[in-house]
């Protein structure tokens, strides 16, 4: 009988031939626990000896793989005091000797050892009449294994004690004892996309006759784990949709006198074309029966906030309320002072408002420092329909706030609120759901968008309003560099505008990091700044004296502001040009483009600084801080820099705690498999079909999706 999935999930790993309890425990180190865990540990590459090249052979200059015995391991400490030593270990693979040396990789003297049989995969250079390779890629074989010409090559643990040749041994008995496998994609699907069978796939992954099948084998298994994951977030889209108590939002007949269109025309410059279609797309979402549930994203000053304000007057014009929840309350904050006065001269019917039956459109700021005097005024108003819209923080999801008519929410910054959150203030509705907008100014890649939000709609913003100024990035390297910036910093000011400093980053907690970026805004002020009125802003500050200190800045009695990440959304301050990111090279591309999207929000050109990255000789320290840095310096767009940011972190950073269960992605790359990705959401929709009642038809593969969430989710999906 064929088996699934879950079935080989069942059968602990030491009924494989040759797993003793030692063994067991060691796997269970590395998340193999059962003998589906050993069948997806899969190998991290292949070695393909077809191509393997003696060391006499090999010209130097060229790039070529070689299969030796390592014959020395040595440890050179190096002659600059704080440096890694490096690590020179001699192979031999019977036709000449071959020098191998590691530069900052010290855990090699501990990885090799004399007698083991290595690959090594590089570029052959002579030095001093010698072979060598310099941080070559390098693979251990073990001793006396049997090697085909394709050898695949297993994530080891030394701390386990894990060898790529016992785990070999183990897939090889794990594949022969599994027998038959179920197969759960329709064949009409395989033949559509010429994919082999699963059964093949695996053992074309483990035990590959050529590199075609080795390739061949990982594409499918891929497509596998996309296709589950993609299934479960159309399963979701579809079941919300199914589920879902809908507002049908009215549009006026004559779209020129609407509330948004006299909000658009109040407006002191004209939409870019995207900020139009995406309002276009929000209108007709929250204009259908089904629930809005959309993600805008869009890179800095792009204009999402408008954009997010023409939702909210949507639902505002038909009688609804609407609400905009931020993660902090200097965000929240932010977002006030700047809707109250694009709305200030908009009126609603309102029949007891006044004579005339109209009022101004009201709207509110909730949030934790929001006084007991102001929310006994508040709590009432929002509970009876007199306020339009209100902004705030997760004082929103209190028992206490009650709305009259919750019509749409909007969340900013959405990847900083968990689901249950989210899902909470949706609840406060009542007997109709509102239409959700959820926004984030950190641009994904597309691919990562089908994956991470794979049960929203996505509409993105890709244009910047006119007037935007570009923003040149300077990475400064050399000290005459980091003078140039601190000089800019003081022409800035003395041309009457003002600067940003921000302090790197402390791991240790937010405490030590508000000591740090006191300790150095007093530094500064008495050395490079000094005659400058520097201000200091982070976290730790209570939220009053943060406000102060932001109204200070505003106001341009502050020069410069020394402040940590809390600065990192939200904050608009036209009139700073310039900004210093200090230890640049701590933070991730996303903070870097967020923290320099500060800076550029007037007229005058502006101008961002990234310190540190570098050793003394103002060369890159690493090879990822360099990537980093350099692609802040050459590109403003956004979009731009989370393909490298996917391409420098791989996809488990940007996937995160996306989801509970088995869906996480082993084979599948976000970077390497993007037209792949697409094929799966693609055959998602297919099988699910516009009803979400798709897989009760192919029981194999529902069965499979079933398996890969909690059970909550499962009802929620198949069940209700």
């Amino acid at each position: 009988m064929a088996r699934t999935l879950p079935e080989l999930a069942e059968i602990p790993v030491e009924r494989i031939n040759g797993i003793g309890e030692e063994s067991r425990q060691a796997l269970a180190e590395v998340g193999v626990e059962s003998v589906y865990d050993l069948l997806t540990y899969y190998p991290r590459r292949w070695i393909d000896r077809t191509r393997e090249a003696r060391i006499a052979d090999l010209p130097p200059g060229e790039e070529g793989l070689i299969v030796a015995e390592v014959r020395l391991v040595r440890t050179v400490p190096s002659r600059q005091r704080g440096r890694k030593p490096r690590i020179e270990v001699v192979v031999n693979d019977g036709s000449a000797s071959l020098t191998v040396t590691f530069f900052n990789q010290p855990w090699r003297a501990r990885q090799l050892k004399v007698g083991q049989n290595i690959t090594v995969w590089g570029k052959l250079d002579v030095f001093r009449g010698a072979r060598q390779m310099v941080n070559p890629v390098v693979d251990l074989l073990g001793v006396g294994d049997d090697l085909g010409s394709i050898v695949p090559v297993y994530p080891q643990s030394e701390k386990a004690g894990i060898t790529t040749g016992e785990v070999r041994r183990w897939v090889k008995e794990a594949l022969r004892r599994s027998g038959e496998l179920v197969e759960p994609v329709p064949e009409r699907i395989l033949d559509e996309l010429n994919l082999q069978s699963r059964a093949d796939a695996l053992r074309h992954v483990h035990a590959p006759e050529s590199m075609a099948a080795a390739h061949a084998g990982r594409h499918r298994l891929a497509f596998d784990e996309l296709l589950r994951l993609q299934l479960v977030l159309v399963l979701r889209k579809r079941a919300y949709e199914r589920e879902a108590r809908g507002i049908r939002h009215r549009l006026p007949e004559d779209p020129g006198s609407s509330l948004v269109s006299q909000f658009h025309l109040s407006l002191p410059f004209p939409l870019t074309g995207a900020q139009e279609r995406a309002i276009v797309g929000i209108q007709r979402d929250m204009a259908a029966p089904a629930p809005m549930h959309r993600l805008l994203q869009g890179d800095v000053g792009s204009g999402k906030t408008i954009v997010a304000v023409s939702a909210l007057l949507t639902a505002v014009q038909g009688g609804w309320q609407g609400a905009l929840m931020a993660p902090t309350e200097v965000l929240a904050e932010q977002h006030l002072a700047t809707i109250r006065p694009l709305v200030q001269n908009l009126t609603v019917v309102d029949s007891g408002a006044t004579l005339f039956g109209q009022r101004n459109v009201s709207v509110a700021l909730l949030t934790n420092r929001t006084t007991a005097k102001e929310r006994a005024a508040l709590l009432p108003q929002l509970a009876h329909g007199q306020v339009d819209i209100v902004v705030g923080t997760h004082a929103l999801l209190t028992e206490h706030v009650i709305f009259n008519q919750l019509g749409c929410v909007v969340i900013d910054e959405q990847h900083r609120f968990g689901v249950d959150q989210r899902a909470a203030l949706r609840d406060k509705a009542g007997e109709a759901d509102p239409d959700v907008l959820v926004m984030t100014a950190t641009p994904i890649p597309r691919t990562a968008a089908m994956t991470v939000f794979g049960d929203l709609d996505v509409t993105t913003l890709d244009e910047l309003p006119p007037g935007r100024t570009p923003i040149e990035t300077i990475w400064a390297r050399a000290p005459m560099d980091i003078e140039k910036a601190w000089q800019t910093v003081r022409d800035e000011v003395a041309e009457q505008r003002q600067a940003y400093v921000v302090c790197p980053l402390v791991e240790e907690s937010e405490k030590i990091q508000a000591v740090s970026a006191t300790a150095e805004a007093e530094r500064l002020a008495a050395h490079e700044l000094v005659g400058l009125r520097v201000g200091l802003l982070h976290g730790q500050l209570p939220s009053a004296e943060k406000e102060a200190v932001m109204g200070r800045f505003r106001r341009r009695e502050i020069d410069v502001l020394v402040a940590t990440t809390v600065i990192e959304v939200g904050v608009d301050v036209p009139n700073a040009t310039v900004m210093v990111i200090l230890d640049a090279d701590r933070f991730g591309i996303a903070q870097l483009h967020q923290l320099r999207g500060r800076v550029g929000r007037g007229v005058a050109a502006s101008r961002c600084f990234l310190l540190g990255g570098t050793d003394e000789n103002g060369l890159a320290a690493t090879e990822n801080a360099s990537d980093r840095l350099s692609a802040l310096e050459r590109t403003t767009d956004g979009f731009e820099l989370a393909e490298v940011d996917l391409d420098l972190r791989g996809e488990g950073t940007i996937l995160g705690a996306r989801q509970k269960g088995r869906s996480d992605l082993k084979l599948a790359s976000l970077k390497r498999d993007k037209a792949l990705v697409a094929e799966a959401r693609r055959v998602a929709f297919d099988l699910v079909g516009p009803s979400g009642r798709g897989l009760e038809a192919l029981p194999e593969l529902k069965t499979e999706v079933e398996w890969l969430v909690d059970d909550e989710e499962s009802d929620y999906l198949f069940r209700s």
